[in-house]
């Protein structure tokens, strides 16, 4: 028998995610630097501190991702709640707060010598935000490609994209308080408000419309695969546009993006094995404990981004941490993935 391919689940967009943002960096930062007027004239295309680009791009992230969510599952909560547990804790009670202290830890004491004080302080701005997104769509992949439970994941899923709507907010306003930046909770609303609710109403509506017509096989098989690419295509874009904005800042200091990424990685793993060993010692079957590991270490990306943007602007430093979370991603999450794979015999039988 032919040994399962174990990336078989993710497509080929999402396989080489990080190496199609190294070369939309690069398209980005050229355009920003021999194509000037380009960014420029796009970064005049605002309306209350949103970029109207982005946001656009970042809805056809976003918007597809919240199509794939059954929020009618979570009914079914109360069913061997433990893994829900673990998810939650580790996703809003940890997950935020050990992203703000590594990074503050390494942006302020280990780098200390190459990062000045007020680029260290957007730099942990970035982190926050991500820190505060749990993920919501790719996790759907590393639970296919360990083997999860996958209505399970959807509980997880659908219930943290509700907990995101009253927790983001107040997480993102204390830690970046502590940070020392003040936020003005309008601006952080509103960017939750653009890229959360809406997407998320409208995924909603459209998935209820479309399976109350055509059928649940139809949205399934028929209409969900037709926005495979769409929400990879718009990140590329998105990045491009983000990249020829960051040019300057990225020309400037190319070593800082291999620093940022450092803590970055830690926080990933470390949020991994904390929910994965945590499951282990609750005796959670392995195709519930892999994905709450998943879910936890990844990040929400897209949202992220465009709260960064929305807060700090396009050619913010901290716009490129979440950039950089996006750049790391893919080959952290596939290493952890064969890592769980292979050592799904320390858990029971679902």
């Amino acid at each position: 028998m032919k040994k399962e391919n174990q990336e078989s689940g993710i497509s080929f967009f999402e396989k080489n995610l990080t190496l199609w943002v190294i070369l939309c960096m690069v398209t980005g930062v050229l355009i920003g630097k021999f194509l000037p007027a380009i960014p420029a004239a796009l970064g005049q295309l605002e309306y209350a501190k949103v970029s109207i680009p982005i946001a656009v791009l970042i809805w056809l992230m976003i918007y597809p991702m919240m199509m794939k969510v059954d929020f009618a599952s979570v009914t079914n909560v109360r069913r061997n709640p433990k893994g829900l547990y673990v998810t939650w804790v580790m996703n809003w009670l940890v997950k935020p707060f050990s992203m703000f202290a590594i990074s503050a830890f390494f942006f302020y004491v280990v780098f200390k010598a190459f990062i000045p004080a007020d680029l260290a302080k957007q730099y942990l701005a970035g982190a926050v935000l991500l820190g505060a997104a749990p993920c919501t769509a790719m996790v759907f992949v590393w639970s296919h490609l360990t083997k999860g439970n996958a209505a399970y994941t959807v509980v997880q899923v659908a219930t943290n994209d509700l907990i995101i709507l009253i927790a983001f907010t107040p997480i993102v306003a204390l830690l970046l308080g502590v940070g020392g930046i003040t936020i003005p909770w309008d601006t952080l609303l509103l960017s939750v408000f653009l890229f959360v609710v809406i997407p998320l109403v409208g995924g909603v509506l459209t998935r209820n419309y479309i399976i109350k017509t055509k059928g649940e096989d139809y949205f399934n098989d028929a209409f969900i695969p037709k926005f495979n690419n769409v929400t990879i295509g718009g990140l590329l874009l998105t990045l491009i546009l983000i990249f020829s904005f960051q040019g300057d800042v990225i020309l400037s200091n190319p070593f800082h993006i291999a620093l940022i990424a450092i803590p970055l990685i830690i926080q990933t793993c470390l949020i991994f094995f904390l929910s994965y060993c945590t499951c282990r010692k609750l005796r959670l079957s392995h195709d519930i404990a892999a994905p709450a590991g998943m879910i936890g270490a990844s990040n929400f990306f897209e949202l992220s981004v465009a709260v960064a943007i929305t807060l700090f602007g396009a050619s913010s430093p901290a716009v490129l941490v979440t950039i950089v979370g996006v750049l790391v991603e893919v080959p952290v999450m596939l290493a952890l993935v064969r890592y769980a794979n292979s050592t799904r015999s320390m858990f029971p039988s679902a």
